[in-house]
C-alpha cells in the first residue's frame, strides 16, 4: 500500500490497545456460562479424541488436548442432558483421564492421579441455551457461524473477516433493509445511490456482493433481483474477501450469508405496529411453536405488510410479504425444514436520477429539491412479485458423518416503466429549468433452481482432528429481459409536468431483448484441521458453468460460453488460551459474465480474484466481546479495460484492480445493560491498466468509521427504559471511472438514535409490550450520496419511526 507504515500501524495499535484494556472475564463467569449451556447428547462410544472434539466444537469451548493422552482410547457413551463440561466428563468415564480447568477459564485433559477415585459426571438439567450457526444469537455478539466454511464453527476461530448482525441488533436499530443492516460493519458501503425501494446498493471491499439465503445463492438479474425482507431473518453475516472455493461463482469483495427465521420448540408470538415519516404504516408479525405435543412437527410464520410514502413525491413503497416454514423432526438424527416466502412490491424509483445542474453544479434556479419527482406518476410504475419454495434437510449417519441438503426454487417477475432526465452534458437544464427525458420500459423474469449437497465428517487421524466437508451443488437460472428506451418528453426541475402523452415504443425497437440460461455445477472439498491449538484449513473447488444467450433484438443471434475454474483457499491460525487468535489466509474467486454484460458477438473470460489476509481476533474467555483486526491485499484480474492506441479505443480483458486495506471491529455485550458496536475501515483501491490507470474504484471511500451503543436500565427508576445512539462517517467517493470533479461526492457524517421502553416493567399486566422510537440521520444532514458525472443522488434525509410491539 502506497502510504507510510506509520499511517497503517496507528489504527492497528489502537485495536491492540483496546484489546489489552478489555478486562479478562473471571473463570467463575466462564464456568457459570458453561453451566447454563445445557443440551441433549446422544453420542455412542467412539475414538476419544473425536468425541471430545465434537463436544467442544459444538459448545464453542476452548479445550486443550494432548494427543498422546487420548491415543488409542475410546470414549464412554454420552446420553442425556449435560452442560459442555459435564458431557466431556461423561465421555471420559473409564479412560483414566479427567477434566481440569485453568485460571483463564479454559479446559485441558490430565491423567487421574494414581490412587485417586474418578467420580462419575453428574447430569445437569436446565434450560437449553446453545447457539447454532443457523439460528438466533443472544445479544449483539454471535459466537458461531457457517459463513465461509458451511460448517458450524466458532466465529473467533474462522480465519476470515466476518461481521454478523443478530436479530437483537437489527431490532434495536430498527432495521428495514439490507442497507440498514450493514451500516455499522467495516469494509462495506451501503445506500450508494441513497436508499432505493427497488434494491440494496452495496459494495464490499469495492465490489458488489453476492447474496446467499439459507446456504443458497439468490438469483441475480438486471433489475428483478429479490429485495430481502430483514424482518424474516434470524441473522445476517457479511463475509469479506473471495469465497469461491466453497460458494462457487462470487465476486472478490465478499458475500452476504443470511439465515431465515426457523421454527422453534419454544412457542413465541410477536406483532409490531409501526408508524413513521412519509406516512409509513407497517405491520410486522412472527409466530412459532409446536404443532403436536411431542414436538415432532414445528411451525413458523413471519411477514410484513407495508403501505408507505417515500421521500420522493408521488412514489409509494408498498410491500406484502409472508414467510411460512415447517420443521419435521423425523427422528433424533433426521430433520426436514420447509422454507417458503412470497413478496409483492409496488413502488418506484426513490434514488432519482437528478441532473448535475442544481445538485453538484450551482444553478441560478437554486438547488433541486430532495423531494422532486422528475418522472411522471401517471405513467411510471414498478411491480415485482417474488416467491420461493425450498427446504433444509439434515441427517446424521453415525457418530462421524452427517449429510445436509439445501434446495430452493425461486421465481421473480418484474415490470416497470420509468422516466429519466437526459444525461449531462449531452442534455442540460435550460434557463427556465426545462430538461428532456428518456423513457425506460422493462420486463424481466428470473427463475432459479438451486441445490447444495454435502457430507460432513468429524474424526481424528492420529493427533489431528478433522472437520471434513465434501459437497456438490448445482443451479439452473433462466432470465428473460427486455428493455426499451423512448422519448420521455420534457419536464421542469422545479415544477414537474405530469400527465403528458408518453408512448411506449414497440418491442421491435428494444435495446436489450434476450433469453439467457445458465447451468452451474460445483464440486468442493474442505478440511478444517486442529492439532492442539493450531488450526489449518485447506479447500478447493472445481466449477463448470455453461451460459447460453439468445438475442431476439439481434436477429436471434446466440452466444454460448463454457467455463471451468478451480478455486482454492488455505488458512492457518493459533488459538491462544488467552482468547487471541491470529490467522493468515489465502482465498480465490471467479465470476463469469452474465445478463446484460454478455454479447452476441464476443465471449468474455470470467474475472478472477485472489486475496491474502492477515488478521487477529480476540475474545476473552467466557466474555461476550469480540475484537477483530484484519489487513488484506486483494487483486481482481481479467477486467475489461479500454486503452487509446493512436487515438483509437481498444477494449480488452487485460485489466487488473488492486485493493488493500485495514478493517477494525469491536462487538460487545459489555454488561447486561450496555451493548457496543464499533468499526473502522481504511482502504486504497487502484486500477492497474487502461485509460483509467491509477484511479480509485467507483463508490469506494478511503476511510469509514462508525459507532453504535445501546444502554438499557434493568433496575431503579428507569427500569425497562433504554437509549441508543450511533454515528457513521463515510469518506469521499467517486461515482465515475474517470474520477472527475463532477463525479466526486464529499465525505459526510450522520447520526442515528433510538429510545425504547419495556412496558412490562411498569405493570405486570403489560408484560410483553414495548414501545420504541428510531431515528436515522437524526440532525437531517444534507448530503449527496453519489455523483457519476452525469447524475447525482441525494443521501437519505431524517426518518423517524415509532413502534409498538407485543410478544407472548
Amino acid at each position: 500500500m502506497s502510504r507510510s507504515l506509520d499511517t497503517l500501524l496507528r489504527p492497528s495499535l489502537l485495536a491492540v490497545a483496546i484489546a489489552l484494556c478489555t478486562p479478562l472475564a473471571s473463570s467463575q463467569l466462564f464456568a457459570a456460562e458453561q453451566a447454563s449451556s445445557v443440551r441433549a447428547y446422544n453420542l455412542p462410544a467412539a475414538p476419544l479424541a473425536s468425541t471430545l472434539n465434537q463436544i467442544a466444537s459444538q459448545a464453542g469451548m476452548a479445550l486443550s488436548l494432548n494427543p498422546s493422552l487420548a491415543a488409542g482410547k475410546t470414549s464412554a457413551p454420552v446420553n442425556g442432558q449435560f452442560d459442555a463440561a459435564g458431557a466431556l466428563r461423561e465421555a471420559l468415564r473409564g479412560t483414566g483421564l479427567q477434566l481440569e480447568q485453568s485460571s483463564a477459564g479454559t479446559y485441558s485433559l490430565v491423567a487421574v492421579p494414581e490412587g485417586v477415585l474418578a467420580l462419575p459426571a453428574t447430569s445437569v438439567i436446565g434450560v437449553e441455551d446453545t447457539e447454532s450457526a443457523w439460528g438466533t444469537a443472544q445479544g449483539y455478539l454471535a459466537k458461531r457461524t457457517a459463513a465461509g466454511t458451511k460448517t458450524d464453527t466458532a466465529l473467533v476461530e474462522v480465519p476470515r473477516s466476518i461481521s454478523i448482525a443478530t436479530r437483537e441488533q437489527m431490532d434495536d436499530r430498527g432495521v428495514h433493509s439490507l442497507d440498514d443492516a450493514v451500516r455499522y460493519m467495516p469494509g462495506i458501503t451501503a445506500s450508494s445511490y441513497g436508499s432505493d425501494t427497488r434494491a440494496d446498493w452495496l459494495r464490499v471491499r469495492g465490489f458488489e456482493p453476492t447474496q446467499f439465503l439459507d446456504g443458497l445463492p439468490l438469483p441475480k438479474g438486471v433489475y428483478a433481483n429479490p429485495k430481502q425482507e430483514t424482518w424474516n431473518l434470524d441473522r445476517l453475516a457479511l463475509l469479506r474477501g473471495p469465497a469461491s472455493s466453497v460458494y462457487g461463482q462470487t465476486p472478490p469483495g465478499g458475500l452476504l450469508d443470511m439465515v431465515s427465521r426457523r421454527p422453534s420448540t419454544e412457542a413465541s408470538n410477536e406483532i409490531q405496529l409501526q408508524y413513521g415519516s412519509d406516512n409509513q404504516r407497517q405491520i410486522n408479525f412472527a409466530s412459532t411453536g409446536k404443532i403436536d405435543d411431542q414436538g415432532q412437527f414445528l411451525y413458523g410464520v413471519s411477514g410484513v405488510v407495508r403501505d408507505s410514502g417515500t421521500q420522493i413525491d408521488h412514489v409509494d413503497n408498498k410491500r406484502y410479504n409472508i414467510a411460512p416454514s415447517l420443521t419435521w423432526n423425523i427422528d433424533e438424527d433426521t430433520r426436514f425444514t420447509l422454507l417458503s416466502q412470497f413478496t409483492r412490491d409496488d413502488t418506484g424509483i426513490t434514488s432519482q436520477f437528478l441532473p448535475i445542474q442544481g445538485t453538484k453544479i450551482h444553478s441560478p434556479l437554486g438547488d433541486i429539491s430532495h423531494h422532486k419527482n422528475l418522472g411522471d406518476p401517471d405513467w411510471e410504475y414498478y411491480d415485482r412479485t417474488y416467491y420461493a419454495l425450498g427446504y433444509a434437510f439434515e441427517h446424521r449417519l453415525n457418530d462421524v458423518w452427517q449429510f445436509k441438503q439445501n434446495l430452493r426454487y425461486t421465481k421473480s417477475d418484474l415490470s416497470f416503466q420509468a422516466l429519466t432526465p437526459g444525461a449531462y452534458p449531452f442534455t442540460q437544464v435550460d434557463a427556465e429549468g426545462n430538461v428532456g427525458r428518456t423513457s425506460t420500459s422493462v420486463d424481466e423474469d428470473i427463475s432459479q433452481f438451486a441445490v447444495d449437497n454435502n457430507f460432513q465428517g468429524d474424526f481424528a487421524t492420529g493427533d489431528i482432528r478433522h472437520t471434513l466437508l465434501i459437497g456438490l451443488d448445482h443451479q439452473r437460472t433462466n432470465t428473460n429481459y427486455t428493455s426499451i428506451f423512448g422519448d420521455g418528453l420534457t419536464t421542469n426541475v422545479n415544477n414537474p409536468i405530469y400527465g403528458q402523452p408518453i408512448v411506449r415504443p414497440p418491442r421491435s425497437s428494444a435495446f436489450y431483448d434476450y433469453d439467457q440460461k445458465t447451468y452451474q455445477t460445483g464440486l468442493y472439498v474442505q478440511d478444517q484441521m486442529a492439532l492442539d491449538q493450531w488450526r489449518l484449513t485447506l479447500g478447493g473447488r472445481e466449477d463448470w458453468v455453461h451460459t447460453s444467450t439468445k438475442f431476439f433484438n439481434k436477429g436471434d443471434a446466440t452466444n454460448t460460453d463454457r467455463n471451468t475454474n478451480f478455486s482454492g483457499n488455505a488458512a492457518i491460525s493459533y488459538v491462544f488460551d488467552s482468547g487471541f487468535v491470529p490467522y493468515l489466509s489465502y482465498a480465490e474467486s471467479f465470476q463469469p459474465a452474465s445478463n446484460a454484460d454478455t454479447s452476441a458477438t464476443e465471449s468474455f473470460k470470467p474475472t478472477e480474484g485472489k486475496q491474502w489476509e492477515l488478521g487477529i481476533k480476540y475474545q476473552p474467555p467466557g466474555s461476550n466481546t469480540l475484537l477483530t483486526a484484519a489487513v488484506y491485499d486483494l487483486t481482481q484480474k481479467n477486467v475489461s479495460v479500454t486503452t487509446n492506441v493512436n487515438n483509437i479505443p481498444i477494449t480488452s480483458q487485460t485489466g487488473e484492480v488492486k485493493v488493500k486495506g485495514l478493517e477494525l471491529e469491536a462487538v460487545s455485550d459489555v454488561t447486561e445493560n450496555l451493548k457496543v458496536i464499533a468499526a473502522y475501515t481504511l482502504a486504497k483501491s487502484e486500477v492497474q491498466d487502461g485509460t483509467f490507470k491509477g484511479n480509485r474504484l467507483q463508490l469506494m471511500p478511503i476511510q469509514m468509521a462508525s459507532l453504535w451503543t445501546d444502554y438499557t436500565w434493568h433496575n431503579g427508576v428507569l427500569d425497562g427504559f433504554g437509549v441508543g445512539g450511533g454515528v457513521r462517517y463515510t469518506g469521499n467517493t467517486y461515482g465515475d471511472q474517470a474520477n472527475t470533479e463532477l463525479g466526486k461526492a464529499d465525505a459526510y457524517t450522520v447520526f442515528d438514535a433510538a429510545v425504547h421502553y419495556d412496558l412490562g416493567r411498569l405493570d405486570n399486566s403489560l408484560k410483553g409490550a414495548s414501545l420504541a422510537l428510531n431515528a436515522t440521520n437524526l440532525f437531517d444532514k444534507d448530503y449527496i450520496s453519489t455523483c457519476d458525472s452525469f447524475y447525482c443522488y441525494y443521501g437519505d434525509q431524517r426518518s423517524v419511526v415509532a413502534s409498538a410491539t407485543y410478544k407472548w
